[in-house]
């Protein structure tokens, strides 16, 4: 008999947002696969949790994959986690779902946290109906990408990393135009959690007149 897959998610920032049942599954499988071993480590030492860390990344999934699926047919359990949020949300893990239905495996993915939500929610912008995008293309296709957004009647979520920030704030600007509405969300569930609304202009005026650190979130609507 099969094992189970499962997709854990692991905070963005404060551990306190780990569930309880997260914590029980990564107990009870058989090996947890993570995106660093490092970062992970400290995580399951937190919640007192001793399994086998095994590597599962951008760079070795392709390989990996097929050792999991035949683990998973050997009826083991495992889990999967990357470095915060949900696996497979601008993170490894599509591959690993692809091939798990594939060959008909047996799959859980845990709710929890996904750095996108609480943005959206607090961006005072529409969220009956958005769009998530996640990471721009970083040159080949980038601005075909952003004309075809910049065409969309629903909110779009946007992932950016510091030092892009300012580049693709002019980007939209460009490309949406300047009554566009943006929510820029940095360090979400940490110490230094911050929120900035307002006209692309004054998100471009705000970027620039300080060093943003953190993942950000980016939600853009220009219909409203």
């Amino acid at each position: 008999m099969s094992g189970i897959l499962y997709f854990v998610p692991t905070p963005v920032g404060n551990l306190e947002d780990m569930t309880f049942r997260a914590v029980n599954v990564l107990k009870e499988v058989d090996y947890i696969l993570c995106e660093d071993t490092r970062t992970s480590g400290i995580l399951l030492k937190h919640f007192e949790i001793s399994k086998p860390l095994k590597s599962y990344h951008l760079h070795n999934e392709h390989q990996a994959t097929e050792k999991v699926i035949t683990d998973l047919k050997n009826g083991q359990n495992i889990a999967l986690i990357t470095d915060a949020g949900t696996p497979g949300i601008s993170d490894p893990g599509y591959l690993l779902g692809k091939a798990g239905a594939d060959h008909d495996i047996e799959m859980i993915c845990l709710p929890g946290a996904t750095a996108f939500v609480p943005a959206l929610v607090v961006s005072g912008l529409p969220n009956n109906e958005f769009l998530f995008a996640g990471f721009l293309p970083q040159k080949k296709g980038r601005q075909t990408k952003l004309r075809q957004l910049a065409e969309e009647k629903k909110t779009i979520v946007l992932y950016e990393s510091p030092h892009k920030i300012n580049t693709t704030l002019e980007q939209i600007k460009e490309f949406f135009g300047e009554e566009t509405k943006v929510s820029l969300s940095r360090e979400i569930s940490k110490k230094f959690e911050e929120t900035k609304r307002g006209t692309i202009n004054e998100l471009i005026e705000f970027s620039k007149s300080k060093t943003l650190k953190g993942e950000i979130v980016l939600i853009v609507n220009n219909s409203i």
